[in-house]
């Protein structure tokens, strides 16, 4: 074809369009169309492009046909280098656009047009009556596989039929979506299979090309809810006995964030841990994990091993109806095993709570950063029902109230937490909280683990840092060091007095029963540690264990600046 015969033959065929009136049935708006069409210089740069693409002496040559062989090296190279760039684009070069697109370069450069694209882009559909079954669609599907390459698929037996009983995201089977939940496997390369073990047999040594005959189910296909979750607890699919397959489980800690790609399934959810590279698993669904653990409290839950100092269990079940007054205790049997959470851009918490067994050193934080950053730190002073004392000054050291105004405001539950020592009430009121907040500084609290629950809410949004107990040689180098910058506990104290008042033996023996009493003080706030711990572990957001106290502090000062620096996970709730 010449040049221009192309945009020529367009040329005669728009000026002869009149002639076409009245021929062939042609309308005039039929006419009408055409000339608009015909006039239209999109059609006219079609006709030149057509021309220019005939054209002979255009031909592009390949630079190689075994680009995808060339593709897998490459990627196998990036992988070994172990460089954050080479895993970036070993991860391109690995998906599954990047290989279909050479794969077709491939194709059309050795001009393969007839390939196995058919079998492996559009299954075809035999005859309704084949193989003796009427009124349901047989297909022949083709897939390739490399060796020891999971499907990402579990099948279940239905009589005598192989039924597709869930299909994993990111696999084989999900990217290519020619099979679907419910499909009936028939047959394998030929082989008819019947049961699970058949199939697995028959796919352990296939390397390449497999075919699939399939019945579809055509069910109707739900869309895949996907969220993220913060895992409360560890999982171990190698100990989980009502895994179907223990192969597919998905591992995680507890803190790991995990992605959850399909929540069909009642009992198993298909996830996956976020920013790992790892496969799509099955990890347990909230509604099964509960029943596993209907009414057992976490410290008589046998399934969950403890290497933490302070571990004292019992195997003695305790039933108890709910009372109000207990709440602490019962808020600890909850069953909290997944948080939703979003990922939100950096910002600054309204509020710092520290927990910990009393003695570890978390008052000794908070007065610490307090005052290295007056400007930015601040804790509300309590409220007390205490007669105000000659030299106190209200609003000093304590908001001084008559008791019956602070029993009228617990009563409308504006107070984090109360108690009474001496007969006289002491507590932190709410408001004082929110004064600080309001005034941009963050509250920094050391408050008891059960106020959680009031304060883990969008209007405080705290930050949990439990400060966790050393070891007891540790411990007492602490009290020691305490003792002589003027920190000391009562019961030294005491002791301390009453040796002043004996002689030398009475008071060598009254030292050495001090002593005892201050070991058995320090192993009591390790086991109160461990405890705690234990108890209120799911709302921590970062432990330390507070070896040495500058660490410790150089820790906590580095945390808290992290968050105005760093993305944080935080509870859907606060955002939404």
């Amino acid at each position: 074809m010449d040049e221009d015969s192309g945009h020529a033959a367009f040329q005669h065929v728009r000026n002869n369009i009149e002639g076409l009136n009245g021929r062939c049935g042609v309308q005039d708006t039929d006419l009408i169309f055409l000339k608009g069409l015909m006039s239209s210089p999109v059609m006219s740069s079609l006709v030149k492009m057509q021309d220019r693409l005939e054209e002979t002496g255009g031909v592009a040559e390949p630079m190689g046909t075994e680009n995808t062989d060339l593709l897998h090296v490459v990627s196998g190279i990036c992988r070994e280098l172990g460089s954050k760039p080479a895993q970036e684009l070993a991860d391109i070069l690995h998906s599954p656009h990047i290989q279909a697109l050479i794969e077709a370069h491939d194709s059309i450069a050795t001009k393969s047009f007839e390939a196995q694209a058919p079998a492996e882009t559009l299954p075809f559909l035999l005859p309704p009556a084949a193989n003796g079954m009427t009124g349901e669609a047989i297909r022949m599907v083709g897939i390739s596989k490399q060796l020891n390459e999971p499907l990402g698929v579990t099948v279940k037996s239905e009589g005598d039929n192989l039924v597709i009983a869930r299909i994993l995201s990111g696999g084989i089977i999900d990217r290519q979506g020619l099979l679907h939940v419910g499909d009936n496997i028939m047959e394998i390369n030929g082989v008819e299979v019947h049961t699970p073990q058949q199939l697995q047999e028959q796919l352990k040594n296939i390397d390449g090309s497999i075919t699939f005959k399939i019945m579809s189910a055509y069910q109707d296909s739900f869309p895949s809810s996907r969220c993220y979750l913060k895992a409360l607890y560890n999982y171990d699919p190698s100990k989980d006995n009502l895994l179907p397959c223990k192969e597919i489980g998905l591992s995680f800690k507890q803190g790991n964030i995990l992605e959850i790609l399909n929540q069909q399934d009642p009992n198993w959810w298909q996830a996956r841990i976020l920013d790992s590279k790892g496969p799509t698993g099955l990890i347990p669904s909230q509604e099964l994990e509960e029943r596993r653990r209907a009414f057992v409290r976490p410290e008589f839950d046998f399934t969950t091993k403890s290497s933490m100092c302070g571990t004292r269990m019992s195997k003695k079940k305790r039933k108890r109806f709910y009372q109000t007054k207990a709440n602490g205790d019962f808020d600890k049997a909850e069953l909290l095993l997944y948080e939703e959470v979003a990922r939100m851009p950096p910002f600054k918490r309204k509020t710092l709570v520290l927990l910990g067994a009393q003695g570890v050193g978390r008052r000794s934080l908070k007065t610490q950063l307090i005052s290295t950053a007056p400007d930015k730190f601040s804790s509300p002073l309590p409220y007390t029902s205490r007669p105000i004392r000659d030299g106190e000054v209200n609003g000093k050291t304590y908001h001084f109230m008559s008791r019956e105004a602070i029993e009228a405001d617990i009563a409308e539950n504006k107070y984090l937490e109360w108690g009474e020592h001496g007969g006289h009430l002491y507590g932190t009121n709410l408001d004082s909280i929110r004064a600080i907040i309001n005034s941009g500084k963050m509250c920094v609290l050391d408050c008891n683990p059960q106020s959680l629950k009031m304060l883990k809410t969008p209007e405080f949004m705290p930050y949990v840092v439990f400060v966790s107990a050393p070891q007891v040689e540790l411990l007492k180098q602490m009290h020691e060091n305490g003792r002589h910058h003027g920190f000391t506990s009562m019961r030294s104290l005491t002791f301390e007095k009453a040796m002043g008042r004996h002689g030398s033996r009475r008071a060598r023996t009254l030292e050495s029963l001090a002593s005892l009493y201050e070991d058995e003080e320090l192993k009591s706030t390790i086991e109160e540690s461990g405890r705690l711990q234990r108890a209120y572990e799911k709302y921590f957001d970062l432990t330390l264990v507070n070896n040495n106290f500058d660490k410790t502090f150089e820790l906590l000062q580095e945390a808290i600046n992290s968050l105005s620096t760093e993305d944080q996970w935080i509870p859907v709730s606060w955002v939404y």
